[in-house]
């Protein structure tokens, strides 16, 4: 791009990214967007104000007392609804773990020009809404219908194409993956970065596809065209490349960080002794984590788990480390119920989706702590 106007009329205009410095770009998204602090992965579920946001465009001003969710075109029986008609169906509250799809990226090379994660786009919240399966065929979508658009009130451009943020399931992925109508999360309404006052979640799903500020739902006799289903959140091997949908999980884990930090570089200091090492596991599709390991730099050991509290939230996972004087890289990999093992290395992607490879913290150990 060479100027503001390719910003907003060439389809598929984005500027490439160099590895090294991030760009103004870079640096303003990641003012905008924010990621869990990782000693907050003690909590089963993540503090609200602390779970991650990816927000694509502006947050949209809803008023909760007017806003309404429109079943639309491709239902024989179109209906709308408001928060009250939706807080009187049937509720039930689910614990679901969410990341987003570009979680890792700053650690594949070459790195895609977004927002630069590292390792905190990732948190879990107990979700309070409606099954909505039920809506669907309450609505009665049409015999030739192929998928379910859900589109929210947020607008904007990428990509240099204009659209409001949407994306489609098939009415097979709704009901397999107990996708949720939402308008609680942990007990309180939906804040306006939430999606307030109405989204989905999509359980096992990275975080794309749980559309915010909810406002219609129409069915389709085709794939859905829509730039952020087709255009973006595919696995690609080349920036022209069609690629893949993004979608489940891939098995990951993190580390709750040892010690205490260094104020710019996070790297972390620790007295010699007995350590607890702690963290989180998840995978997609409702998969159960089996095993998790935790390197020392030296070995790895295996880690004791806590079953989760559904079936789509995360695995606790605690191992007891002697820690030596010494630099160390500490590392813990997971590996779930179809037998799947996160990578020791970054798999390549040209956007730098579903990087799963290992979390490494680096850490200092003295024989004493200073005084």
């Amino acid at each position: 791009m060479t100027t503001l106007s390719d910003i907003f009329n060439t389809p598929g205009a984005r500027a490439d990214a160099q590895d090294g410095p991030f760009s103004d770009d870079e640096l303003r998204l990641s003012n905008r967007n924010s990621g869990t602090l990782l000693e907050m992965l003690k909590h089963d579920v993540t503090p609200t104000g602390l779970h991650y946001l990816l927000i694509h465009f502006d947050v949209p001003s809803l008023d909760t007392q007017t806003h309404t969710l429109k079943f639309g075109s491709g239902f024989g029986a179109p209906f709308s609804l408001s928060l009250d008609d939706i807080r009187a169906l049937p509720q039930i509250t689910m614990p679901v773990t969410l990341e987003c799809a570009g979680n890792g990226r700053t650690a594949v090379s070459p790195r895609t020009r977004s927002m630069p994660w590292s390792y905190e786009a990732v948190g879990t919240s107990e979700w309070t809404g409606t099954l909505l399966a039920p809506l669907i065929e309450r609505a009665c979508p049409n015999a030739d219908t192929v998928e379910i658009v859900f589109t929210g009130a947020d607008r904007g451009f990428d990509k240099g194409v204009e659209h409001a943020f949407g994306r489609s399931l098939t009415l097979e992925q709704i009901a397999s993956l107990d996708v949720l109508l939402v308008h609680e999360m942990n007990g309180q309404p939906l804040l306006p970065q939430h999606g307030a006052p109405l989204r989905i979640i999509v359980p096992g799903w990275y975080g794309m596809a749980s559309v915010k500020w909810l406002s219609t739902i129409e069915a389709l006799n085709q794939p859905y065209q829509g730039l952020q289903q087709v255009g973006t959140y595919r696995y690609r091997n080349h920036k022209d490349d069609p690629g893949t949908p993004v979608t489940s999980l891939r098995v990951k884990s993190l580390m709750e960080p040892p010690g205490i930090p260094d104020w710019s570089t996070r790297n972390r200091y620790l007295k010699a002794g007995p350590v607890t090492v702690a963290g989180r596991a998840w995978s997609g599709n409702g998969s159960s984590i089996s095993k998790v390991e935790f390197n020392d730099g030296k070995r790895w050991h295996t880690a004791q788990l806590t079953p989760p509290a559904g079936r789509f939230g995360w695995t606790r996972w605690v191992c007891q480390w002697e820690a030596v004087p010494g630099e160390h890289v500490l590392s813990c990999r997971a590996t779930d119920s179809n037998g799947d093992t996160q990578p020791l290395e970054p798999r390549w992607d040209a956007s730098g989706f579903g990087n799963n490879a290992v979390q490494q913290v680096n850490i200092y150990v003295e024989l004493s702590p200073r005084v």
